[in-house]
């Protein structure tokens, strides 16, 4: 498919899209780790919202940096496998089909990254 959009705008968009993601997962276990008969739960909690706080100021940015270049981002439909995003920007939308598991799989990379390099954005 042809797209109009940078490389950079792609990314931008993307960023978009796994960072909501990912503060979904890190939602889910901090109830998870807080429910669970794991002996010493500070430290495991303490660490998950010290990397939810660096990705929200991120995505913050990503929101920022989106609504000076105007562009938008709607999730349009998902299935078993597939998630539909719709990129509107500069008066064009575009449809992107998302591989479910590529979702997933993007998003452990980036939780792993996010948890080993405390200092590092991605």
């Amino acid at each position: 498919m042809m797209t109009r959009l940078s490389k950079e705008q792609i990314q931008l968009f993307e960023k978009a899209i796994y960072l909501p993601l990912l503060l979904i997962v890190l939602e889910k276990d901090t109830i998870i780790i807080q429910e669970s008969n794991i002996k010493l739960k500070d430290p495991y909690v303490t660490l998950i919202d010290e990397v939810m706080k660096k990705i929200q100021l991120q995505l913050k940015q990503v929101k920022i940096e989106m609504k000076q270049q105007k562009m938008k981002l709607h999730k349009l439909k998902q299935d078993e496998s597939f998630t539909m995003y719709a990129f509107l920007f500069n008066g064009y939308e575009e449809h992107h089909n998302y591989f479910n598991p590529r979702l997933r799989n993007k998003v452990n990379e980036l939780l792993i990254h996010y948890l080993v390099n405390k200092n590092n954005t991605a």
